[in-house]
């Protein structure tokens, strides 16, 4: 649904400026439509067809409006009935085919010797260059777009690193480096990481700083291929949480040995539990042995005995972060949700273009991904904050990737576009039927190589 709605909203921005200019659009495809379509509306005829052929055979023809046959005048300009919307079958995308345009729809033999005043090759530069950024345009507002709803909808609460006492757990890839669980980072390269701090600020950092013990100021050195080490781990740090007791299963055993709720477990036997990861590993190590706790109750320190149940429970529910952390919650309204989805977009745009320099290490080709890294990105169950998130994150994505100067890429027309304005000289149609193959064997170079890795991933490595 989220590559749909991106797929869409491209080549919208491509139609919409195409049209802007007059420019005649024959087909608006969201997937591709080898050999025969899904759907299909031809507005001329006023028929919606469903499983037809490239002949327009269908399964099922459906009468939708009226029939508008081109006329006369009809042949002089360009109008939106021109265009066949459809659905193919084959999801990988989808295209808008504009009139005299040398692209992946059609080549130089398909286009006639004469160019109509409504073809894409007959239009100034300048309107042939927004043609092409039209895609991209309407990715980055989509984006801003959806950061400002978030805003506007959810708004934004976050925890400030120094407010969580417990500290942090570090995978082990941070841990060899330096991090101990338990730690509160302070400062990345010299920079305060306050309530606006990303794990990117952290992972790309030369050098770290973290308060140890609640006293202690330690610096630790990061090695440069530090982001693909715990990137490989899937995660760098999670809060730690205290173990707070906020509701009792009646009849499991912390009903039955005393505790109350309220109580704060600060020790399973003799070993210390000041957060869940230590105390969800002693219930385990101590699962049907009768075994001392001691808790925290108004102030003073009770010892208690309970048989932990033989897969390590006690029955008991325990406070969320944002209920004992200080949280931050800053709300938008409508007028003042645009200028912070905005913000947003550039800020991730300025962060997606900023990592993409270890592509060009050993380890950061070895990190591309295809369709199963964009499906790892979801989260296992429906939400739809993260849905949102995750949907501008690739917008903005794919805003970027699509002007990368590789032909057959909106950036690769933009760069013959640019070319040609500097110039004053246009690229023969056979030099960019040319380019525009070349551009599309890189293509699906890149799209092996990428869902080749995910293979890899998954069933090898």
């Amino acid at each position: 649904m989220a590559l749909s709605l991106l797929v869409i909203v491209h080549e919208f921005g491509h139609y919409m400026f195409a049209r802007i200019f007059g420019m005649r659009v024959s087909r608006f495809y969201l997937f591709f439509n080898y050999k025969f379509s899904l759907l299909k509306y031809i507005p001329r005829e006023g028929k919606l067809l469903l499983l037809s052929s490239a002949d327009d055979k269908a399964v099922v023809t459906l009468k939708v409006g009226k029939a508008h046959p081109a006329g006369a005048k009809d042949a002089e300009k360009a109008s939106w009935r021109d265009t066949v919307y459809g659905i193919g079958w084959i999801p990988l995308g989808g295209y808008c085919q504009i009139a005299g345009m040398i692209d992946e729809t059609q080549d130089q033999k398909s286009l006639s010797e004469v160019a109509e005043p409504w073809e894409f090759r007959s239009k100034p530069a300048y309107q042939r260059l927004l043609v092409m950024l039209g895609g991209v345009i309407m990715n980055f507002v989509l984006a801003v777009v959806i950061y400002a709803g978030i805003a506007f909808h959810w708004g934004e609460s976050h925890i400030n690193m120094r407010d969580v006492s417990a500290g942090f757990d570090f995978v082990p890839a941070a841990q060899a480096v330096g991090f101990r669980n338990g730690d509160i980072p302070l400062m990345a390269d010299g920079k305060e990481l306050g309530e606006s701090a990303s794990l990117i600020d952290i992972v790309e950092a030369k050098e770290v700083k973290v308060l140890r013990n609640g006293s202690d100021t330690v610096s630790i050195a990061l090695p440069d291929d530090f982001i693909f080490s715990v990137n490989d781990e899937g995660g760098f740090m999670a809060m730690r949480v205290p173990v707070i007791v906020k509701s009792l299963a009646a009849g499991d055993p912390a009903v039955k040995a005393g505790v109350m709720e309220g109580d704060r477990f600060t020790s399973v036997g003799a070993v210390p539990t000041p957060s869940y990861t230590e105390f969800s590993a002693e219930l385990l190590s101590n699962a049907g042995k009768p075994t001392e706790f001691t808790v925290e109750r108004d102030g003073g320190i009770v010892t208690l005995e309970a048989t932990p149940t033989s897969d390590g429970k006690l029955g008991i529910g325990l406070m969320l972060p944002a209920e004992i952390y200080p949280v931050q919650y800053v709300r938008y309204g409508l007028f003042a949700s645009i200028p912070k989805g905005i913000s947003n977009g550039v800020s991730t745009m300025g962060n997606y273009v900023g990592s993409l320099k270890y592509i060009f290490t050993k380890r950061g080709a070895e990190s591309i991904g295809g369709f199963g890294a964009i499906g790892s990105m979801f989260p296992s169950a429906w939400n739809w904050l993260s849905f949102w998130e995750t949907v501008a994150f690739l917008s903005i994505i794919l805003a970027f990737m699509n002007v990368i100067p590789i032909p057959a890429l909106d950036g690769g027309h933009v760069m013959f576009l640019i070319w040609e304005m500097v110039t004053r000289r246009k690229p023969s149609e056979k030099f960019l039927e040319y380019a525009q193959m070349a551009g599309m064997l890189l293509l699906f170079a890149l799209l092996l190589y990428a869902n080749g890795n995910d293979l890899y991933r998954f069933f090898i490595k």
